[in-house]
């Protein structure tokens, strides 16, 4: 059976640095066999891809790229949580991923790009990696992120 360090390593992925936290928290806490993250923004080398809301239209994050930039958030989640308790390979899988898109009012699309970050757990980790999922549409992110993105994991 492989690892969750031998799974992403089939799929070329390298988990980024943890991103320091932009307020008063931690970036994950176990507790029992979970561990919870903070609310992850899809920072990359310490920068925020995109800000703004997603939408249809000029001067709109395009839905397509905004679940890039949840899976980039999953992917932080995924380091915030191995950091919190010594390594990928104790995440057994995924209970809970909640989803928040910064979104123009007439924006229904939710689901989808939350899809970027349900869909490259499942690739980690497999069958286990399935899991319950809100995706809500809100005015505003920190920092103007298009996306933030939790997520539940389960410990061996």
């Amino acid at each position: 059976m492989s690892t969750v360090s031998d799974r992403l390593a089939e799929l070329g992925i390298d988990l980024p640095e943890v991103v320091p936290p932009v307020a008063s928290y931690i970036p994950a806490k176990a507790f029992g066999d979970l561990v919870h993250t903070a609310g992850q923004l899809p920072f990359v080398a310490g920068q925020l891809p995109a800000t703004g809301k997603v939408g249809e239209g000029e001067g709109l994050v395009a839905p397509e790229d905004a679940a890039t930039y949840a899976r980039q958030s999953a992917l932080n989640a995924v380091a915030a949580a191995a950091a919190a308790v010594g390594g990928v390979d104790r995440l057994t899988g995924v209970l809970k991923v909640t989803g928040f898109v910064s979104s123009v009012p007439e924006f229904t699309g939710q689901p989808s790009v939350i899809n970027g970050a349900s869909n490259v757990l499942a690739e980690i980790f497999g069958e286990s990696g399935r899991h319950a999922r809100s995706a809500v549409g809100v005015p505003v992110l920190p920092l103007d992120s298009p996306v933030e993105v939790e997520v539940v994991f389960t410990l061996a």
